[in-house]
């Protein structure tokens, strides 16, 4: 008689342990199958020079940013003067990545709040951003000097992303 109720506390109580981990998660924090692998090869028109290319590839050998964004999000309007500062101290090179955007209203963006790219690539389709996985802007990835991902930060950055997690470890990845 008593093991006819054990079974279902035993689900119960696996129930309550699953909710409890979900709970104390950040929904925002969504794990990228990419991380440790190698970052998704693409050339695009630059933003500013639609005549000119960029492709990932020419970073190779550079620990570097890809910060990816549109006109159309506010969160990243939100990081945005962040991202302005954080470019003035040259820390790596912050490469944008205008995703499912117009061309011109990028460019206002950039005009209105200043720029802080050493360069921006225009993937107004969307295919690059499909390719890194982006489900939703801004998104940020840290690429090392052998072209791998080794960090995605989902949202937009904050000062302590930036102090605890960012700047470390593009510094730890520097003197690899």
């Amino acid at each position: 008689m008593k093991a006819k109720f054990l079974i279902p506390m035993a689900l119960f109580l696996v129930l309550v342990g699953f909710l409890a981990v979900g709970l104390n998660r950040d929904p925002r924090d969504v794990p990228s199958p990419l991380v440790n692998k190698p970052a998704p090869a693409f050339t695009r028109p630059q933003l500013a020079l639609p005549d000119k290319q960029f492709s990932a590839a020419d970073m190779k050998g550079k620990v570097w940013m890809l910060n990816v964004w549109s006109s159309w999000c506010v969160s990243c309007r939100q990081e945005h003067p962040l991202l302005v500062e954080f470019a003035r101290a040259q820390v790596v090179p912050l490469i944008g990545l205008d995703y499912k955007d117009t061309r011109d209203a990028a460019l206002g963006v950039l005009r209105q709040m200043g720029n802080p790219y050493d360069l921006t690539v225009f993937d107004g389709d969307g295919s690059v951003g499909i390719d890194y996985g982006v489900y939703g802007v801004p998104e940020t990835y840290i690429i090392d000097k052998a072209g791998v991902i080794r960090h995605k930060h989902t949202g937009p950055i904050t000062s302590e992303a930036l102090e605890k997690t960012i700047i470390p470890l593009i510094n730890e990845l520097k003197k690899s």
